[in-house]
């Protein structure tokens, strides 16, 4: 009998030099780094040189590229239009990004091309496009024309700016930066994966973003920062209706939900048995966030609802170890940088692209077709009966 894989889980399906997630000890390299060595540290456009180049930039490498994707921040005309048509029709965020990306294929100067500079210059246009496509689409989402982006200002400065139209502090954008590098790449994840099997067929670097983005926007993957949150918020309500402490709140609520069967957001994952690093990560971004803005309550309160799950989940679930995973402290930075909820994930896609295109990048170069095989469970003798012959 056949051994089924199912979802593929365990299985090896290629070698990488971009990321290793080792879920048992609780760690995420990162081309070389840990996670918390890079992502406090870097701007992004430093880990997607790191991506894309196997090393980190000299200061000349860097001024390049960010002079590169400055160059190619402003969105094309077409898109714009794709973009207005998009927010007529009242669509999800993430479903306009599919959009809008896809429609930049058309501007592209040489779309038949596929040597490794022409892809190396695509890879530097869609990972600076997809704040522009975001921002822009949110602006016309609420009746504003979009931004144009400013070149003077980096990666991260320049996203919050198209959002808001206003200058971001200092503290919001390092904060943003630290939550684009953690999530810049995961091993074979599903949109990772799926860019990968795209691009495996010779198929263009569009394609293959425009795949990952589809896979990104499913709530399995990419859709419960949000959720998490709102469960934070759930708590504090109940807890000052019922002039409760939060973590009285925190516990009644927790009983509720895992009795009920329900899935407690921002807890668990497939891959780490242990703490997601990443959430390490971002809760000490979220530290530095909340304090250095002088209200710190939205960050307490986080802090004693997590307390307080753990060890409802120990207790339902005893030796489950259930940890924290990165969504939970993704929506806090995200809330305390200002994003609205509905760009979270959004948010995700403006940095993961970074992997995907890496990812697109080296599969090209591996230049081997991904088509795994199926356990057929079916019938094997069936006889044709004509039409009229049917009962």
């Amino acid at each position: 009998m056949t051994q089924i894989a199912r979802g593929l889980q365990g299985v090896y399906v290629n070698e990488t030099k971009l990321s290793l997630v080792d879920g048992m000890g609780g760690r995420l390299i990162i081309a070389g780094f840990p996670v918390e060595e890079l992502a406090p540290n870097a701007e992004y456009e430093e880990a997607l040189f790191l991506l894309w180049n196997n090393h980190l930039p000299r200061k000349a490498e860097l001024a390049g590229l960010r002079r590169e994707m400055a160059d190619q921040r402003a969105l094309p005309p077409v898109t714009l239009d794709m973009l207005r048509a998009a927010a007529q029709a009242e669509m999800p965020v993430m479903d306009a990004l599919r959009v809008g990306v896809d429609s930049l294929s058309l501007s592209d100067p040489a779309p038949g091309d596929a040597s490794e500079e022409a892809n190396h210059r695509r890879a530097v246009s869609l990972a600076a496009r997809f704040p522009s496509v975001i921002a822009a689409f949110w602006r016309l989402k609420q009746g504003e024309e979009p931004l144009p982006p400013d070149p003077k200002l980096s990666h991260a400065a320049g996203y919050l700016y198209m959002i808001s139209g206003e200058r971001p502090h200092p503290a919001r954008v390092r904060a943003l930066d630290t939550y684009l590098n953690t999530v810049i790449d995961h091993g074979m994840n599903n949109s990772t994966f799926s860019a990968r099997v795209i691009v495996s067929t010779r198929t263009d670097m569009y394609s293959a973003i425009v795949g990952a983005i589809g896979a990104l926007k499913g709530p399995l993957h990419g859709g419960a920062p949000g959720p998490a949150l709102n469960m934070v918020f759930e708590i504090e309500e109940r807890a000052k209706k019922a002039g409760q402490s939060m973590q009285a709140a925190a516990e009644a609520w927790a009983h509720e939900a895992l009795d009920a069967g329900k899935r407690l957001m921002g807890f668990g994952h497939r891959v780490y048995k242990v703490r997601d690093p990443r959430a390490d990560v971002l809760d000490r971004a979220a530290v530095q966030l909340f304090q250095g803005a002088g209200d710190t309550k939205l960050y307490e309160d986080a802090r004693a609802v997590e307390q307080v799950i753990l060890r409802v989940l120990e207790q339902h679930r005893p030796g489950s170890n259930i940890k924290t995973n990165v969504e939970y402290y993704t929506a806090l930075v995200l809330q305390g940088i200002g994003l609205p909820v509905e760009l979270f994930t959004p948010t995700f896609a403006v940095s993961r692209v970074g992997g995907w295109t890496a990812h697109v990048l080296e599969q090209i170069r591996e230049d081997e077709l991904i088509r795994p095989l199926s356990e057929y469970t079916g019938p094997v003798d069936r006889k044709w009966v004509p039409l009229e012959e049917r009962s």
